[in-house]
């Protein structure tokens, strides 16, 4: 199936000197994302919650969109990707991705 794949990116960054070994990481990773179709629609931090119980503070949370699933097993296997993933292994202290879809509700 050819559709776009979004995932949702949430990052702990490790306390020292994971915000800019990460920075790093995106700086060598946003050439690779763009030459596949991929881009990161907007980059959020959590500033208060207002309803609901407190508790998932991730550093930053964002969505990147590729146009599909090959694409990000290609990126994800390639030499390109294989020669920068330890920045982003020494900047995270945690991170969860989690593939999302479109819905269309309101």
């Amino acid at each position: 199936m050819d559709e776009p794949v979004y995932m949702l990116n949430a990052l702990w960054f490790k306390k020292d000197g994971g915000r800019e070994k990460y920075l790093e990481y995106a700086a060598a990773f946003a050439p690779i994302l763009k030459e596949i179709g991929g881009k990161v629609a907007k980059n959020f931090t959590p500033v208060e919650t207002v309803i609901g119980e407190a508790g998932w503070d991730p550093d930053v949370f964002f969505v990147v969109m590729y146009p599909n699933m090959e694409a990000v097993e290609a990126m994800a296997s390639g030499p390109d990707y294989e020669n920068i993933k330890h920045l982003r292994d020494e900047a995270l202290e945690k991170s969860l991705l989690i593939r999302c879809k479109p819905m269309e509700w309101m």
